[in-house]
Order: structure tokens, then sequence, then C-alpha cells
């Protein structure tokens, strides 16, 4: 087995060795690798689970390749050739292999979803965050401040016309995300941070991670939402903590609880304003 393991270990080195900075992330946004603390194991489980796909894959059409020209129709043979009803050693191998394969898969996702799903104990920092249609507003709990927004407009072009809305995060800061939605099904999602999470109304998910890089990341809502989906983008903003605190300065007072409602009425009109009533 180790003479076989060997040359392949050997000819993904020198593969990935030629790879861009692209290629070795697999074809993952930029600026995603070291986005958060979590990124770093997401992008490897991908890139990994690639290389192994691309192994078998190469392995299979292989074997394909070798069989049709071995055992090719020669000049001068006719009829059908000898049919073998069994190979145990080859049917053992087809079963087994992929057992392992699967149960590789399941058991390494398993321990990274696990990392991505777990709670900080007492985070540094929480924030809620409320979708609705189609906009966003966040709720700064550590830092009693409170950024509410509208819909953004989209040119035929699809550019913004306007500033986005901004979530604003301290680098290096435990941080925890209360995810909620004032109306239908959404879904919290920042492309370099490689993770969603859905939003559901009447119910608060989380996302926990650390921001590891200073930066603008773009975010968007991932769950079809109504008419103006596309247009229900917002900004992360990773600072540092002083410029976080000068940020937090230029914001309103936090609100909090009950008094988040009558917020949606500017946006919604009598209509929601009837329904959440």
């Amino acid at each position: 087995m180790k003479w076989a393991v060997a040359p392949v270990a050997l000819a993904a080195a020198i593969l990935l060795a030629g790879c861009t900075p692209e290629q070795q992330r697999g074809f993952l946004p930029e600026g995603s690798t070291d986005a958060t603390n979590l990124t770093p194991g997401i992008t490897a489980l991908w890139v990994n689970s690639w290389i192994v796909l691309l192994v078998v894959g190469v392995i299979v059409w292989s074997l394909v390749i070798w069989a049709a020209v071995a055992y090719r129709r020669r000049k001068g043979e006719t009829g059908l050739p000898v049919q073998l009803r069994y190979n145990m050693p080859i049917e053992t191998f087809f079963t087994v292999v992929p057992i392992i394969l699967i149960l590789g898969f399941f058991s390494f996702t398993a321990k990274e979803q696990t990392k991505i799903e777990a709670r900080y104990d007492n985070p540094e920092n929480v924030v809620e965050v409320f979708a609705k249609r189609w906009a966003w507003d966040f709720n700064y709990l550590t830092d009693d401040r409170y950024s509410q927004s509208k819909q953004v407009e989209i040119t035929s072009d699809g550019n913004p016309t306007e500033a986005l809305p901004v979530l604003y995060l301290p680098v290096n800061k435990t941080t925890e995300l209360r995810l909620e939605s004032r109306d239908v099904v959404h879904s919290f999602w920042v492309v370099e941070y490689l993770y969603k999470k859905d939003m559901f109304p009447g119910q608060t998910n989380y996302m926990s991670f650390t921001p590891t890089k200073t930066g603008t990341f773009m975010g968007k809502c991932a769950e079809l939402c109504g008419e103006y989906h596309s247009a229900m983008i917002f900004e992360v903003k990773v600072l540092e903590q002083a410029e976080y605190d000068a940020k937090m300065a230029e914001l309103d007072q936090g609100r909090v609880g009950p008094e988040l409602n009558p917020l949606q009425d500017q946006y919604f009109g009598d209509e929601a304003k009837a329904e959440n009533e």
C-alpha cells in the first residue's frame, strides 16, 4: 500500500506546487482563507475533498480506458467474449472503497460543522441581526448601539445607488451574531466567511466566530424572500478596536425588545402593521 500511496502523494505535491493562489484555495472567494478563525478549516475541507475526488476520478477513468483498450474486439474475432459472472476481489474493492470514502467525508464534515456551530460561553461582542424585506438592522448589544437601514436601490446594471447597510465588527474579538427575521425566511451570508445561516420569524439562530482579518466583506440574503431579494445586500467592515469604537460613537443609542416592532411600520406600511397587531 505504501508503494501506491507514495507516488500519489508526490504527484499531488508537485501539482499543488504549481497551482495559483486561486487554485490552492479551490476557487473560493479571494480573502476568505483567513477571514475568520473558521474559514481555514472550511477551506481545507473543501480543497482536500476535491483532491481526493480527483484522485478517485483519475483511477476510475484510467480503469475504464484500460478495460476498453485491453478487452476490445480484435480482428478476426466474432461473438461475445467469455462472460465472468463474479470476481469477488474486485467486487469487494468496489464496495469497501466507496464506503470508506463516504465515512471519511462524513466524519471530517461533521467535525468541521461542530466547530462552526459551537457557541462561545462569554463572547466579547454580541450583535442582533434583523432581516426584513428587503434590508437589515443591526443591534449592537455589547455597545448599546443600533443601526437601521432601508431597501437599497439597484440600477439596471446591478450597482447600488447609495451606501449599503454596514455591519461593523472588531477584529480578533469573539463574536456572536443573533439572527432574527421580522417577516419571512431569510438567510444571513457573508460571502468570504464561507457559511450561511437561515433566519426564521419567531426564532433566534446563532453564528459564532472571531474575525481575524480587517477589511470590507460583501454580505447578502441567500434565501429567496420576495420581489427585491437581489437588493437585500450589505457590507461587513472589520475594524481595529479604536476605529470600531469611533464608529459605535456615531450610531444611535441601542434599542431592544418590543421597541423594535414599531420600526417595521415605516417599511411595510399599514398591511404589515395590521399583521403585526
